[in-house]
């Protein structure tokens, strides 16, 4: 970690971050069965959405791609300046007090961008499809650590799921 540019944000991080990846901040949602729209558009076909759903949760998705890659780039920043503060020396309480507010304003800001965005999928979809959304993402398993869905990826799925 020492040798990264922004020690508090790995190569990954800043990539998803820039990209407008949800970078695991719509978890809350998710998880307790409210989907999102990146992955809804992921298994439009198994879900069963409609040409006119899946334009919708496009226009969802793009929107919200487009704010979080501002919101992203203006957590970066923040990270940037914490770390130029400490590099400089000559941080004092209350200038890293501003930064870390700043930050965290900016964390707070990218997480309502991802979170807000599954509170507009639900009244698009049927009860049915959602709960085949749920099934599919693996969520109503008894232990989602023993079935993963196919097509996830294998660290995050163990990460998201806590399964290690």
């Amino acid at each position: 970690m020492e040798a990264r540019e922004i020690k508090s944000l790995s190569a990954e991080d800043i990539e998803d971050l820039r990209a407008g990846r949800g970078w695991g901040l719509a978890l809350a949602a998710e998880l307790n069965g409210v989907p999102g729209p990146a992955h809804l558009l992921e298994l439009r076909e198994e879900i069963g959405l409609s040409p006119e759903q899946v334009t919708a949760i496009e226009a969802i998705f793009a929107a919200m791609q487009a704010e979080a890659q501002a919101a992203g780039e203006r957590l970066i920043a923040a990270e940037a300046a914490i770390e130029a503060g400490f590099r400089a020396g000559r941080l004092t309480p209350e200038a890293l007090r501003d930064l870390i507010d700043t930050a965290a304003t900016a964390r707070a800001q990218l997480r309502f961008i991802h979170l807000s965005r599954h509170l507009e999928t639900p009244p698009l979809l049927t009860a049915d499809q959602i709960a085949r959304y749920n099934d599919l993402r693996g969520y109503g398993a008894a232990d989602p650590c023993a079935t993963m869905p196919e097509g996830h990826d294998p660290a995050m799925w163990r990460r998201h799921n806590n399964c290690e």
